[in-house]
């Protein structure tokens, strides 16, 4: 693996390669990462963090990916600051984000949230991929009922996951031809604990990283293959997404 961005001199981000799986880690105690409400999925109006990335992040901005499934899918949860979008739901699978900065990833009511922090955002999808190390039992057998619908109905298709280490760093997965059973895999062959399943399908699969210049940031793709979002999630998008911003 090799480290693909710094802060303050401290490597921050990390790319690997591995079996057809691309993986980001990133370290929490130099990066937070941000929720972002898209046009569509929200809408535009209430968020701190909605379609675009904002002028306090633009600088610091290290990284961005997609999100979770369309808001209108079962299964799903959406909340950020004082505003929800889709009502929360005990059990799914969520990105927690808490008002000091940090990150876990937990199923809702059964691990997260702490109950020693305020919570600022919450992305919920489906159920954990991975939980104590181990792939879910049904990453094998229930692939489009339990790990979405794709368009053609076929198994194998573009997905991507969000995932932490027992150390706290975040883990993003993502390949353009993958099973759930070989995402699951390659998480739990980085180090993740828990992990949730992100969006599917090659038109919203994508991940950047930015390399920053006098006239703002340009984005790096990172997936071999992307078909990649216009606009780079630079400009502002329908759909919700994640960024990764240095602390």
């Amino acid at each position: 693996r090799q480290v693909v961005a710094q802060v303050r001199g401290q490597p921050a981000a990390w790319l690997a390669q591995r079996s057809g799986v691309t993986l980001m880690r990133f370290d929490q105690r130099r990066v937070h990462l941000t929720l972002h409400a898209g046009s569509s999925d929200g809408g535009v109006g209430g968020w701190t963090y909605g379609d675009h990335i904002t002028p306090r992040e633009i600088h610091l901005l290290l990284a961005a990916v997609n999100g979770g499934f369309k808001l209108t899918y079962r299964d799903v949860g959406f909340l950020s600051g004082s505003h929800t979008a889709v009502a929360l739901k005990s059990g799914l699978a969520s990105i927690v984000t808490y008002t000091d900065g940090t990150t876990d990833v937990g199923a809702w009511r059964a691990g997260v949230p702490s109950a020693q922090k305020r919570v600022f955002s919450v992305l919920q999808n489906q159920r954990l991929l991975v939980d104590h190390g181990v792939a879910a039992a049904s990453v094998s057998g229930c692939i489009i009922a339990c790990w979405g619908e794709t368009i053609g109905s076929r198994s194998v298709v573009a997905r991507s996951a969000l995932g932490i280490t027992a150390s706290g760093q975040l883990l993003w997965a993502a390949g353009e031809q993958l099973l759930p059973a070989e995402l699951a895999a390659a998480l739990v062959g980085a180090g993740a604990v828990r992990a949730l399943e992100l969006d599917i399908n090659p038109d919203w699969v994508a991940g950047y990283l930015y390399v920053h210049h006098s006239g703002g940031p340009s984005a790096v793709p990172v997936v071999p293959g992307q078909l990649g979002i216009a606009g780079k999630l630079l400009e502002p998008y329908s759909r919700d997404f994640l960024a990764i911003v240095a602390n």
